[in-house]
């Protein structure tokens, strides 16, 4: 995006810098939505806009081969200095502190650093924010791994002993190693029982909102489960009592989406389906927050419309989740109690969806092809 002189000059002043000191040259570097590859000037960058930012990077070998990405979410005040370092053992950040002396230094002599310092891509500034409106910095202090960082590839280890599975009983295995009785144990067990029981390092896995596993209420009747097994309000009442505000669960949405788009991580996405399908499968619920589903709507109109394409082709080779669960969140929409705005919006997103990806929303109180009855000709 050009900017003028005095556009650039007042973002150089206000906006915040990050110094990151001994990248090698080649190493993948992004901030929110944009990477490049570095030169053999590159100290870092400026006239960074005040607010939270996403900061990554991959290491890049002499073969062109690039290491799993790495990244940490930091909320830059108006002109503050962040400086970071990089550790050629790790290939990565290092942990060393930055004295205070030396924050100073730099600070006092940013003038001529700027020739090394390359401007924040403001062409990414408006999207960054849409996608990140209701994250908050006390959310993501809650949500990253102890270790600060969000890993792509996490670092596994043979769990500890205390967590380490038991086994059978000396009750079950057979008391004689006779060949039809080896054959038996074999045959009774699964692929996972060969497998090594590994856990990510400890301090290393995003720390996300760990869903109830019942989701229905204690001493409910065998009609009142099939219900809620139908209808998950229940389900997403007892999520969102788990947050210190409703609207958070929108925040680890976004941190979920941002995880995966941006940080590559693979069980950011499992959790962001999680909330998303949970989401579009509650019908009482959505009158009863009907301003958390209208900004929820929000959140997804953002979202899909900024997915890649790849990622929607392999959505659609796994029969198409945000599809399916959206035309279900669109069916209890319609049918729902709720004033008309709502479902307006609904509408929006409807016709948007169809006129980007022709996807098809007609038919809403049909059954769909899998659940369908099968019709056999006599």
């Amino acid at each position: 995006m050009e900017i003028d002189q005095a556009t650039a000059r007042k973002f150089f002043r206000e906006g915040a810098f990050l110094i990151f000191l001994g990248v090698p040259e080649g190493t993948e570097f992004g901030i929110d939505l944009k990477s490049w590859n570095t030169g053999e000037k590159f100290r870092g960058v400026k006239m960074i806009p005040p607010g939270l930012h996403y900061v990554f990077y991959s290491s890049v070998s002499n073969t062109g081969d690039v290491a799993p990405r790495c990244g940490f979410f930091h909320n830059f005040k108006k002109g503050e200095l962040l400086v970071k370092k990089w550790s050629k053992l790790h290939e990565g950040v290092s942990s060393e502190i930055i004295s205070e002396a030396e924050v100073v230094g730099l600070k006092e002599n940013i003038q001529a650093l700027d020739q090394f310092l390359g401007p924040y891509p403001f062409n990414v500034w408006e999207k960054w924010k849409s996608l990140t409106s209701d994250i908050s910095e006390e959310l993501v202090k809650g949500l990253i791994p102890m270790c600060g960082e969000v890993r792509s590839a996490l670092e596994l280890e043979p769990c500890t002993d205390a967590n380490r599975p038991r086994g059978r009983k000396i009750s079950e295995l057979p008391s004689s190693p006779d060949l039809q009785s080896t054959k038996k144990l074999r045959s009774s067990l699964t692929e996972d029982d060969f497998l090594p029981r590994l856990e990510a390092r400890e301090g290393t896995a995003l720390r996300l909102t760990v869903f109830p596993t019942q989701y229905f209420p204690i001493g409910s009747t065998p009609s009142e489960i099939t219900y809620h097994s139908l209808d998950s309000s229940y389900l997403l009442e007892q999520v969102i009592n788990s947050y210190k505000e409703s609207s958070q669960i929108l925040g680890e949405l976004e941190f979920c989406y941002i995880c995966f788009l941006v940080g590559h991580s693979l069980e950011a996405f499992e959790q962001w389906k999680k909330i998303f399908s949970l989401f579009c499968s509650c019908e009482d619920a959505i009158k009863k927050h009907r301003q958390l589903y209208d900004l929820f709507l929000s959140v997804i109109e953002v979202q899909v419309q900024e997915t890649p394409e790849e990622f929607l082709a392999d959505i659609v080779a796994n029969n198409n989740l945000v599809y399916v669960k959206l035309r279900e969140l669109f069916k209890f929409v319609k049918s729902s109690d709720v004033d008309g705005k709502l479902k307006c919006k609904a509408d929006r997103l409807k016709k948007t969806l169809t006129n980007v990806y022709q996807w098809d929303f007609s038919h809403l109180e049909s059954e769909d092809e899998e659940d369908a009855p099968v019709i056999v000709e006599l």
